[in-house]
């Protein structure tokens, strides 16, 4: 079973010399390696986690010749596997989900860039979920802002364009704080890998030298990563790089891009700072504050939208929100809680822009709510699984979300302090994700008497509703057998130490 050691590492390289292959590849050619990739990764990874969740333990791959501490490394154990498993298969769904719409939406000769710029995403995600270098994961937070920021403007419309450029701009915000914060670090610690910094500021503490500096270098770190997965206020760029990109662009960026970078920070409260460092810390207090604060904001943003995309990108900025709520709460049952949400969040919110994008194309192609009345009968499957997502975001038992906000509900009641402020910002937002979402279901399902509009066929594309299928699916596994997925956050939460 050694070989399996290796897995992550091919993964990885996999997926980065694809999309150099590609790049000699017409259209066609692409897009069969790309999928052939990305199920090849979802494999390994599915062979991965089986291995380390079977043995329990936590693996080191050192790369190359040097050994630690001056040497490259890739550590990982099931949440790390299970993780890359999960992205693997969200992206595999969100592609096939929108595949017609990629042909239809992009410029052949510019079909091939636009499966090279999967292709990085991919190799990126996977090296911040696997990585035990903090630079490393640095350089691939940068590869993921390049392949993302390819991803919105590859149809080349103005407002993609727009997008794309603020994009940029609070991306890069975000990646000079957290590279300033990894250059503190080295000097303070003189160490690039996880586990020597984290000795490290254990002893810095214990002797009680670089106090603030190592204060400003958490937050530093912190707040670039926060930027970066859109926390609210930073969150501009999202609507309309969300609203205006193609399906498939819009389903991976809300489930995967800012996911990666929430995990990388994940790793590095626990395996970098130490978790009972940042919560002596304070920084816990300024993300509670402004998840809380999203979760509101972005629900009020999403109840003026009149456009369904663009309705579901701001339902992420509340999405956010919780996560790093989850976060401010300062104990393990509320980053179980966070952790959890990231999953319940990407199978979701994927869900719902790819049935989404079936209600649009049987409403001439418009996405304001007025045009969509009636949708649901018209693509009865798109207006199925759009059901589903709404009801799994407000929180309706026996859908993931549903088990999100119960462990968020947990987790305050057993935090001191933050208990009052957390499940009344929770009951609000609940209320207001039922507003905006079941509203937008009511519309697809009122009846129109002369429908202007053509209802398709449930099997006319097989692949789309093969697709939605498995969302559905795979929402209510979340949902209903919740219990083993939340053991098996809680164990390798403590594993990733």
């Amino acid at each position: 079973m050694e070989i399996i050691l290796n897995f992550p590492c091919i993964s990885i390289l996999l997926a980065m010399f694809s999309a150099i292959i590609s790049s000699a590849l017409n259209g066609k050619w692409a897009k069969y390696l790309n999928t052939f990739v990305v199920t090849a990764v979802g494999v390994l990874s599915a062979f991965t986690f089986w291995y380390t969740y079977t043995t329990k333990n936590s693996y080191t791959y050192v790369m190359g010749h040097y050994p630690a501490p001056y040497g490259n490394e890739i550590r990982f154990g099931s949440l790390e596997a299970g993780m890359a498993l999960f992205f693997a298969v969200i992206m595999l769904l969100s592609l096939n989900g929108g595949r017609k719409k990629i042909r239809l939406e992009i410029a052949p000769e510019k079909e091939k860039l636009y499966y090279i710029m999967i292709n990085l995403l991919l190799s990126s995600l996977l090296a911040l979920v696997y990585t035990n270098d903090i630079f490393t994961a640095y350089v691939f937070v940068e590869i993921n802002t390049i392949a993302a920021c390819g991803l919105i403007m590859i149809t080349e419309h103005g407002r993609t364009i727009e997008a794309a450029v603020r994009y940029m701009i609070m991306s890069l915000l975000g990646s000079g704080l957290f590279l300033i914060g990894i250059c503190l670090l080295y000097d303070m610690t003189g160490h690039l890998l996880m586990v020597y910094i984290h000795s490290s500021i254990t002893k810095i503490m214990a002797a009680g030298t670089y106090q603030i500096p190592l204060l400003v270098t958490i937050g530093l770190i912190v707040v670039g990563l926060a930027i970066k997965s859109a926390l609210f206020p930073f969150h501009a760029w999202l609507p309309d790089a969300y609203g205006y990109s193609t399906v498939s662009s819009a389903a991976m960026l809300s489930s995967l891009v800012s996911k990666g970078y929430i995990f990388l920070l994940i790793k590095l409260i626990y395996r970098v700072i130490g978790f009972r460092r940042f919560y002596e810390s304070g920084i816990v207090n300024v993300l509670f504050v402004f998840g809380l604060a999203g979760m509101i904001m972005g629900s009020l943003y999403a109840i003026r939208e009149n456009d369904i995309r663009r309705m579901i990108s701001y339902s992420s900025v509340a999405q956010i929100g919780y996560i790093y709520m989850g976060f401010g709460l300062g104990t393990s049952i509320g980053m179980v809680a966070s952790i959890f949400h990231i999953l319940s969040h990407a199978a979701t919110k994927s869900l719902l822009f790819v049935s989404a994008s079936g209600l649009t194309d049987v409403s001439g192609g418009h996405k304001e709510f007025q045009e969509l009345t009636g949708a649901g009968y018209r693509n009865k499957a798109a207006g199925a699984a759009f059901t589903v997502g709404a009801f799994s975001m407000v929180g309706i038992p026996c859908f993931s979300g549903f088990i999100s906000k119960l462990l968020f509900a947990q987790a305050a009641i057993q935090t001191s302090g933050k208990t009052l402020p957390t499940l009344i910002v929770l009951a609000i937002s609940t209320v207001l994700n039922a507003i905006y979402f079941l509203k937008t279901v009511i519309r697809i399902y009122t009846p129109v008497k002369d429908d202007k509009y053509e209802a398709v066929s449930s099997g006319k594309n097989m692949l789309y509703l093969v697709t939605l299928v498995c969302f559905i699916v795979l929402n209510l596994a979340l949902g209903m057998i919740s219990q083993p997925i939340t053991d098996w956050i809680s164990y390798g939460v403590t594993a990733l130490i």
